[in-house]
């Protein structure tokens, strides 16, 4: 293969830590149908990356290539294409979990999980934005329906899907709680949290009350405890989507709603979120970024669980 077929990839060929990632060269892929391709210019780095390279979880065994969030510039188009043109720029999400790739220098992907890129930011900023918002997206405003005035406590919430969605519950109007530890209380305020509770020194399932949408981050025994906190017919969010029956079992005894799900990509909740960018409303933070051949230490800063924000690989 020569090399105008080839590209720079994170691959492994073993599960692991940090240390079975390698830059690699492999084909760089063509468009199909209703795909585009784009040139990835900034690609964000999220708990599913490290946890898939860890575990296989949904792609089984190795080698892959990981990366769901990408923004960068339209290469070229597949047959059918009419959303976008050589030249535009772009961001979006990978359909999850099997259409992984953009730890590369270029990917392809369904066009509709794309949306022109907010001029007002840069690659860094949009790449690091996509999955993190539209599973917030899908979360409070598709599965909760979240109005003005009502309660949310998020969980998590100055990390990455946390911070996006305090920022998309305030734009609904929301009143905020967030947990996170005392360090992170002033980063809370900033982004809009109303009340933060320090997870290490308060039971938050003691302290709040009158809830109407949970979005639990963190899964397990988190997911059970914040059906306590609701108002009759709330509805707790949990986006990790295996689980005891306990949750599901718990809710009907309080006469409350649980549900589980996946992010999904979407044409028009990228469209949502571009809106909400332009709008001042959104914003990432970025918690560090690396080139693509030092995406290892991306992983080892992730894996630590104390990053604010969100880790975003520069690729072109």
């Amino acid at each position: 293969m020569s090399d105008v077929n080839t590209m720079r990839a994170i691959s492994q060929d073993i599960l692991g830590g940090p240390e079975v990632l390698k830059e690699v060269r492999i084909e760089r892929p063509a468009p199909r149908p209703n795909e585009v391709l784009v040139r990835v210019r900034a690609a964000g780095v999220n708990p599913t990356d490290w946890k898939h390279r860890a575990s296989g979880g949904f792609l089984g065994q190795p080698p892959f290539v990981l990366g769901w969030d990408v923004s960068g510039v339209v290469e070229a188009t597949g047959i059918g294409v009419a959303l976008f043109k050589p030249g535009d720029e772009v961001f979006g999400m990978l359909p999850y979990p099997f259409g992984h790739g953009s730890h590369a220098e270029y990917v392809t992907g369904p066009a509709r999980a794309f949306a022109l890129k907010p001029a007002g930011i840069d690659h860094t900023q949009a790449g690091a934005l996509p999955l993190v918002s539209l599973t917030a997206w899908q979360a409070l405003v598709e599965r909760a329906d979240l109005q003005p005035g009502q309660r949310v406590l998020i969980h998590a919430a100055a990390g990455g899907v946390g911070h996006v969605a305090v920022q998309i519950a305030k734009a609904r109007g929301a009143y905020v709680i967030g947990t996170a530890s005392a360090g992170k209380h002033d980063f809370l305020r900033e982004i809009g949290v109303d009340e933060a509770i320090d997870y290490r020194t308060t039971d938050f399932a003691e302290t709040v009350r009158d809830v109407d949408v949970v979005l639990d981050t963190l899964g397990g025994e988190t997911a059970v405890r914040s059906l306590r906190v609701l108002r009759p017919g709330g509805l707790v969010v949990s986006i990790l989507p295996v689980g005891s029956d306990d949750f599901y079992e718990e809710a009907e005894r309080l006469g409350v709603r649980a549900v589980r799900m996946l992010v999904d990509a979407d044409h028009t909740g990228m469209n949502a979120i571009a809106g909400l960018v332009e709008d001042g409303r959104l914003r990432a933070t970025i918690a560090g970024t690396f080139p693509l051949a030092e995406a290892a230490k991306a992983h080892a800063l992730g894996d630590t669980g104390r990053t604010t924000g969100k880790l975003v690989l520069l690729v072109g």
